[in-house]
C-alpha cells in the first residue's frame, strides 16, 4: 500500500484546518447555542468578547490530530480504489475508476475517518463552544483548561464513552457524504480536462471547492445533530439518542434547525476544499 497517500493527506489536512477553523467555529456556535441571530451577529460577538483568538478555540488539539485522520480519509481512500480497479494514482487518469468503485472507496475512508475523528472532534467542538470572555477582566474561568484537561474532564465525569459521544451522527454525516465529495471532485475533473492528462491547477482549486460544497449541502442535517449530540454531555442531558435528538430539535425548532450552520458550512467548504485538494495532487505529482 502506498504511504503517498497518506503522507498528501496529511498535509492537505494541516493547510485546510488552519484555513477553515474560524469559520468552523462560528458554525459550532450556531448550531448550538440559541443566543445568535446569524452568522454576523455571531462573528462580531465573539470578536467583541473574546478577541481574536476566540476564533481559533479547540484548534491546538485539532492541529495535531485532524492531519491523520486527513491522512486517514485520502489513503484508504485511494487504497481502497487500487483495490477495486488495481490502478495507482498515477495511473488513473489514463484509466478513470467508474463512479461507482470512487463512490464506494469514499465511503469507505468515511467509515474509517469518523472512527478516527471522533474523540477529537468532540473536544474540539466543547472548546469552541466556551463563551468566556477575553477582553474583560474577572469573566468566569473556563470550563475546560485545554484539551488535554477537556479530554480527561470528559473521561472522569461521563466515561470512555463520553468521548464518543455523537459518533453514530458523525458516522452517518461522513460515510455518504465522502462518497458525494469525491465523485464531485473526480467528475469534474474529468469533465473539465482532456482524457489521460493531469487536471490543471485552477481545475483542482474549482473542482475541490464544489466538492467541499456538495458534500456539505448533504451533511449538514447530521452535522447539526452530532454537534448538539456531543454538547450534550454538560449538564442535564436533554437526548435519550440520536433519535431523540433528531425528533426534538424538529418539533421545538422546526425543519430550519437542520440547515443551521450551513451557509457559512458553504462558505467555508469552497476554499479550505479547494487548498485541500490542491496540496494533495501537488505532493503526490512532487512525489512522482
Amino acid at each position: 500500500m502506498p504511504v503517498e497517500e497518506f503522507m498528501a493527506g496529511w498535509i492537505s489536512g494541516a493547510l485546510g484546518l488552519v484555513l477553515g477553523h474560524p469559520f468552523d467555529t462560528v458554525k459550532v456556535r450556531l448550531q448550538t447555542q440559541t443566543s445568535y441571530r446569524g452568522i454576523m451577529d455571531c462573528t462580531v460577538k465573539i470578536y467583541r468578547h473574546e478577541s481574536l483568538l476566540g476564533f481559533f478555540k479547540g484548534m491546538s488539539f485539532p492541529i495535531a490530530s485532524i492531519p491523520v485522520v486527513n491522512s486517514v480519509l485520502f489513503g484508504v481512500y485511494s487504497n481502497t480504489l487500487l483495490a477495486l480497479t488495481a490502478t495507482s494514482h498515477q495511473e488513473r487518469r489514463a484509466q478513470p475508476p467508474s463512479y461507482t468503485h470512487v463512490f464506494i472507496a469514499g465511503c469507505t475512508g468515511g467509515v474509517l475517518q469518523s472512527y478516527c475523528l471522533a474523540p477529537f472532534d468532540l473536544i474540539k467542538v466543547r472548546l469552541q463552544n466556551q463563551t468566556e470572555s477575553r477582553v474583560q477582566p474577572g469573566s468566569p474561568r473556563p470550563r475546560y483548561q485545554g484539551p488535554v484537561h477537556c479530554a480527561a474532564t470528559i473521561f472522569r465525569e461521563e466515561g470512555p464513552r463520553g468521548l464518543f459521544r455523537g459518533a453514530w451522527a458523525l458516522m452517518l454525516r461522513d460515510t455518504p457524504t465522502l462518497g458525494i465529495y469525491f465523485v464531485t471532485y473526480e467528475g469534474l475533473c474529468r469533465q473539465y480536462t482532456p482524457d489521460g492528462q493531469t487536471p490543471s491547477s485552477a481545475t483542482v482549486l474549482v473542482a475541490g471547492g464544489f466538492a467541499g460544497i456538495a458534500s456539505w449541502v448533504t451533511a449538514t442535517p447530521f452535522d447539526v445533530i452530532k454537534s448538539r449530540m456531543q454538547m450534550d454531555g454538560l449538564g442535564r442531558r436533554a437526548y435519550q439518542g440520536l433519535l431523540d435528538c433528531t425528533v426534538s430539535s424538529f418539533r421545538q425548532e422546526g425543519l430550519g434547525v437542520f440547515f443551521r450552520g450551513l451557509t457559512i458550512n458553504s462558505a467555508r467548504a469552497f476554499p479550505v476544499n479547494a487548498v485541500t485538494f490542491l496540496s494533495y495532487e501537488y505532493f503526490l505529482h512532487s512525489r512522482g
